[in-house]
């Protein structure tokens, strides 16, 4: 399973963006590990420039100097569709319009090859969804449109999430899918009154880092325009029906503990989550500890619920990027030992209750157990603030397919046996809705099943993975 890409546009007129949008980007690392990337407009002309790594490794101060402008765009990747090379790195560039214009993608289309169709193109020829969308609007800009009536005509066509950033001679583009699938908010540099510049993101902290005041949230099929002369909006493409449908995920797992999503802080739901969790499922034990670092809130909820004492049983280096993208099990199970070691003060001879937000495969949670207890654990108790993830998404994570679910697999008793614990237990989906305060206003999909937005076909008509 991995993370959606993190999106940040800045425009500070009279000064350059570029340190204020690496900003931005260190504070959304943990959306993308696989590459980073900045297009800047100025005198003219936009400036692209993007490598594989981190933030820090693609950005030198060198490089940050010679991008000037005072407007910029940046990206920090996973790959959800096309390759992980240098080449599919984001924003993707092209030279239609006085200027050419730059984007940046968050999300995950489920009509590629539809849309490549219908414009003669073979969809091998682009290397993501974001490029076939970038040679979509540079057709119809070559046509004589306007970007925004580009992007009104090619994304009215387009199914999927889709949160992006798009730069051009003079504007910054910010637009959100109808559903709202995945996270893009806007914040205000200066007072209200006299604004000294906007910021657009996918996570409120990108603005907390900068100095931004959060405005709102981009709303679903809203596009936002930020000029030197201020902010517009535009209903570019009609909301779909119902709620909204931000990725529950992104409160389980995803988003940083710090951030806000349609108005609750993600640190608190999962505290909330649980001291559900301790209501359902309850069990004797000497301590709780959480899976470093979205299982840690849950667990302190769990501890304050059921009076178990908290403490921390893991010890998590910094420095190892996230276990499930590696492509085997050996290498999976590998993985956890790089990035976790057990306490063995703390563990031996204790009855534990280990909270952790989700199981996937359920091969890291296996290594994981096994490894609590050869430090010495009495008994492991699992409890997981998500329920069972038995479906893939579609939607902007990449997701194993459905015979590699773990949940997809097994019940309960079987999921039991695989990872090895005492016992194990998943927060129900009603209280996990309860814990992030929506009753309705989220996709989960991966959870149910039900998906509120076409996905990809096998050729003999089941869901597939695309």
């Amino acid at each position: 399973m991995k993370e959606a890409c993190g999106v940040v546009g800045v425009v500070t007129p009279g000064r350059d963006a570029a340190w204020s949008c690496y900003d931005a980007l260190y504070a959304l690392q943990h959306r993308g590990q696989e590459s980073a990337g900045m297009a800047a407009y100025q005198d003219g002309r936009i400036t692209v420039t993007k490598d594989n790594g981190l933030v820090s490794h693609v950005f030198a101060d060198a490089a940050l100097s010679a991008l000037g402008g005072e407007l910029v765009i940046g990206h920090t990747r996973y790959s959800t569709s096309g390759s992980a090379n240098w080449t599919a790195a984001q924003p993707v560039y092209r030279s239609a319009g006085s200027a050419g214009f730059a984007l940046a993608h968050n999300g995950n289309l489920t009509n590629t090859a539809a849309l490549a169709a219908a414009a003669g193109l073979e969809t091998s020829h682009y290397l993501s969804d974001s490029d076939l969308v970038a040679e979509l609007l540079a057709r119809e800009i070559e046509r004589g449109a306007t970007l925004p009536a580009a992007l009104a005509e090619v994304l009215a066509r387009a199914e999927g999430a889709f949160s992006m950033v798009v730069l051009e001679a003079g504007a910054l583009h910010a637009v959100r899918d109808p559903h709202g699938f995945r996270p893009l908010c806007l914040g205000r540099l200066g007072p209200p009154e006299a604004p000294t510049g906007w910021v657009a993101a996918s996570e409120s902290p990108a603005l907390d880092v900068v100095g931004a005041t959060l405005v709102r949230e981009v709303e679903p099929g809203e596009m936002v325009t930020i000029t030197a002369s201020g902010v517009t909006t535009t209903r570019l493409l009609a909301p779909a029906a119902g709620p909204q449908r931000l990725c529950i995920f992104e409160f389980v797992y995803f988003a940083r503990p710090d951030a806000y999503l349609l108005g609750h802080q993600v640190h608190s739901a999962r505290r909330r989550m649980g001291e559900r969790l301790a209501h359902a499922a309850p069990v004797a034990a000497d301590l709780v500890m959480g899976v470093p670092d979205s299982g840690v809130p849950a667990a302190e909820g769990y501890a304050q619920a059921s009076g178990i004492p908290f403490g921390h049983g893991l010890v998590k280096n910094r420095y190892i990027g996230r276990t499930f993208i590696a492509p085997d099990p050996a290498q999976r199970a590998a993985g956890v030992r790089r990035k976790l070691n057990a306490l063995r003060e703390t563990i031996t001879g204790r009855r534990l209750v280990v909270v952790d937000d989700s199981i996937v495969r359920g091969t890291t949670t296996r290594a994981l157990v096994a490894m609590l207890r050869e430090a010495g654990a009495a008994e492991v108790h699992l409890r997981i603030s998500s329920p069972p993830f038995a479906w893939p998404c579609y939607y902007g994570i990449d997701t194993p397919t459905r015979d590699e679910l773990l949940a997809a697999r097994y019940d309960l008793a079987g999921m039991r046996d695989f990872i090895g614990c005492d016992s194990l237990a998943f927060i129900s989906l009603a209280d996990l809705r309860d814990a992030v305060g929506l009753a309705e206003g989220c996709c989960d999909a991966c959870l149910t099943g039900e998906y509120p937005a076409p996905i990809p076909v096998t050729l003999d008509g089941a869901r597939g993975r695309w």
